[in-house]
């Protein structure tokens, strides 16, 4: 992700004060007193395989396991040279994808068979949009940016994830979510409208807005980018955010407020001090404590917590979090008691009170290095069952695997996410209390086929009662695409009889589906779990 630079600030604040170039930008005439201009953005950037910037950008990815060699990257400042870039493709007949901030668990950028990638990381502007009453975010800004920027400038806040460096353009359409979303609902549900470069059926590349307005002519491909995943319609170049009840024309109240300070928080448990009975004890706690806590009205739902459940080789069970409230101290204090019955005091526990932008900037605080991965997820509508917590335990105690790097997460969920209809946006999981987040990790290329056959065996148990996969179900409920998976779409992992796109979207593919034959006709926007046209 590119540095914010001092001819971005200029051209952000020129965009945010002059009224005439705004409306420009989101498509309408600027009137004639318009006269300040903006300086020229970044780019356009055409790096091929020798220029000296192909290596940066290339390596510029998350998980190595996945390695491509486009013949061209386009490093692209607005929307017009996105325009351009992709019309370029088109007419060449390049496969295309787009790069936000980059952190993709699958192939769907970093594949041999991509040959023009769009990276998104000099388009970074955070400004309010007086022409739409709204805030914009630029695709290529990372998380941590648009808080700041927010933040200082208007002390308002979108609810979206927990880690800073994440780039905006895929968390968002992929329906993110984060320490807030209990509080305040998914990031989505601010979305008043999105700035897409689309094809059409005849090959001609465009920008098109698309907005919350259901008078919208366009207003379907703003319902898919609210959880329809990346890299499926178009490319993405800006969103725009407000708080959809909002009437006023002062900034400072077109979005959330976030907490003045809260509570961040770690817990650590000793595997030498958990047995199966007191293992099982904890998740049956946590599970409890988030199906009694997870209505929206509940005073409980400023308190955000991750369990990442390790291998026992790691030594330790941890657990991350925040609580945002007037007392976020006793909040925590009861949160513990209720973990802890009949499963002992955590062995480690640290707390600090801080500003919230600083506990935004900081996220979970661990950097998580650069690893070859492979990642699952599912939700859950009730708690684990009994047979799920000892099919986890079975696979982080295995002696007979050597894997370190493996775990899974049960982060909270529920709350205010939960007072949407699933067709209201295409994030169809509106009843949910926890997401789960399965990982394994390594450095060594020969160490692959070890860790993927754990980590599918892991999750075939876990979910061995409905074909292997979170079956939608009184229990379980499908997937999330913004942690990809595409062992989902293969019949040798996935033997529940549910295809893989009910898992990620459930009633809601259909609709999905309409969205991809209107705006992208052609398929030009593809990859191994993009919506089939």
């Amino acid at each position: 992700m590119a540095e914010y630079t001092r001819r971005e600030l200029l051209r952000n604040t020129a965009i945010a004060t002059t009224a005439g170039v705004v409306a420009h930008h989101a498509g309408g005439a600027p009137p004639a007193s318009a006269t300040v201009t903006c300086p020229p953005p970044l780019g356009p950037v055409r790096v091929t395989p020798d220029d000296p910037r192909y290596p940066d950008l290339v390596q510029r990815r998350y998980n190595l396991r996945f390695e491509g060699h486009p013949d061209l990257i386009h490093v692209v400042g607005d929307t017009s040279q996105v325009i351009q870039a992709v019309q370029e493709a088109v007419r060449a007949g390049k496969r295309i994808a787009v790069r936000s901030g980059g952190h993709c668990f699958e192939n769907f950028v970093d594949d041999p068979a991509v040959q023009v990638v769009i990276d998104m990381s000099g388009m970074t502007g955070v400004y309010f949009d007086s022409h739409r009453r709204a805030f914009a975010v630029e695709a290529g800004a990372s998380l941590g940016e648009a808080y700041r920027r927010l933040f200082l400038g208007w002390g308002v806040t979108i609810p979206a994830g927990y880690c800073p460096e994440v780039g905006a353009g895929g968390h968002i359409a992929g329906g993110g979510y984060g320490p807030l979303c209990r509080l305040l609902g998914l990031v989505v549900d601010y979305l008043e409208a999105v700035e897409v470069v689309v094809v059409d059926h005849t090959g001609r590349a465009r920008s098109v807005v698309a907005s919350r307005d259901p008078s919208d002519p366009h207003h379907d491909l703003w319902w898919a980018h609210t959880g329809g995943g990346g890299g499926n319609f178009g490319i993405v170049t800006r969103y725009w955010f407000r708080t959809p009840d909002a009437r006023s024309s002062d900034p400072t109240r077109l979005l959330p407020q976030p907490p003045a300070s809260v509570l961040t928080f770690s817990l650590q448990w000793s595997w030498d001090e958990l047995d199966q009975t007191t293992f099982t004890r904890l998740l049956r706690n946590h599970g409890e404590w988030a199906e009694q806590h997870s209505a929206p009205d509940t005073p409980e739902a400023g308190l955000y917590s991750e369990l990442i459940l390790s291998r026992r080789q790691y030594g330790q069970l941890l657990m991350l979090g925040q609580v945002a409230g007037s007392d976020p101290e006793h909040l925590l204090d009861a949160y513990l008691t209720a973990l802890s019955a009949g499963a002992g005091e955590p062995a480690g526990r640290t707390q600090e009170r801080l500003p919230w932008l600083a506990a935004a900037l900081r996220g979970p605080g661990e950097d998580p290095g650069r690893w070859r991965m492979k990642v699952k997820s599912a939700y859950q509508r009730r708690r684990l069952t009994d047979s799920q917590i000892a099919a986890i335990h079975h696979h982080l105690t295995r002696e007979d695997v050597d894997i370190l790097g493996g775990s899974v997460s049960l982060n909270s969920y529920g709350g205010r996410i939960n007072t949407v209809a699933p067709d209201a946006t295409a994030v169809a999981q509106r009843d949910s209390i926890l997401k789960l987040f399965y990982v394994t990790a390594w450095a060594d290329p020969r160490d692959e086929e070890r860790h993927l056959a754990w980590l599918r065996e892991f999750y075939q148990d876990v979910y061995a009662d409905t074909g292997g996969v979170p079956a939608p179900g009184e229990v379980n409920d499908g997937a999330f695409i913004n942690y990809p998976d595409a062992d989902l779409a293969d019949p040798t992992w996935n033997t529940s009889g549910v295809p893989w796109h009910t898992l990620y979207y459930k009633d809601n593919y259909a609709r999905l589906q309409q969205v991809k034959q209107r705006w992208d006709p052609l398929n030009i926007f593809q990859h191994a779990l993009s919506i089939r046209p």
